[in-house]
């Protein structure tokens, strides 16, 4: 999942997303997205070592070097989620047009890339995923975003089925230096909010 790399200046840059928020899912789960602290690095680095999250996100240690260097790196935002007041997962967010070469950098402006893990072992395959998807979905379009998109591994069908649940469309497969993805999206216009959301934003 390492995606580091060069920045380049924000000149095309997608908007920042709030630094907080609570957002209720599709059904009655309450999520709240806080900045990242590295407070919160032990926590991450135990899920990390979980075996439904290192299968798809690779050597734990590795990963956990590589998050903990997104401290220093102005194009990913990270959020600690947490359902019901639960710490539960984590999220990561950037903008594709501001690293170097980046495999996704010919999406449009307002695009900003994601990629997420559920940690707690016994919330997985009760459907938070999707729920988990929509609600920053809904976040993110209304501070002013256009575009989602999210790269699982396609042989990872439990995830592509949340990210089809939430309202993200397949484009296609491409080979990136992290290796193969199903690269999916989420458009602003594409319906499927908060209601009202989606189409004030749209006119």
């Amino acid at each position: 999942m390492a995606r580091r790399s060069r920045a380049i200046p924000p000149h095309t840059a997608a908007p920042t997303l709030p630094a907080e928020g609570i957002h209720r899912g599709s059904g009655v789960t309450v999520f709240t997205f806080a900045p990242f602290a590295k407070s919160d690095l032990e926590l991450v680095r135990d899920w990390l070592r979980a075996p439904h999250v290192a299968q798809w996100w690779g050597d734990p240690e590795e990963e956990f070097a590589e998050l903990e260097s997104h401290f220093e790196d102005e194009t990913i935002e990270q959020f600690l989620v947490a359902a019901d007041g639960k710490p539960i997962g984590y999220l990561q967010s950037y903008d594709p047009h501001r690293i170097a070469d980046h495999p996704f950098g010919d999406q449009p402006a307002g695009t900003r890339g994601l990629d997420l893990f559920i940690g707690e072992a016994d919330h997985v395959g009760r459907g938070l995923g999707s729920e988990l998807l929509q609600a920053f979905a809904d976040r993110a379009f209304a501070a002013g975003l256009r575009r989602l998109v999210a790269d699982p591994d396609p042989r990872n069908a439990r995830a592509l089925r949340a990210y089809l649940k939430a309202g993200f469309h397949p484009i296609g497969e491409r080979d990136t230096p992290w290796g193969l993805v199903t690269l999916l999206a989420r458009d602003l216009c594409s319906g499927g909010g908060q209601e009202g959301l989606t189409m004030r934003n749209c006119r």
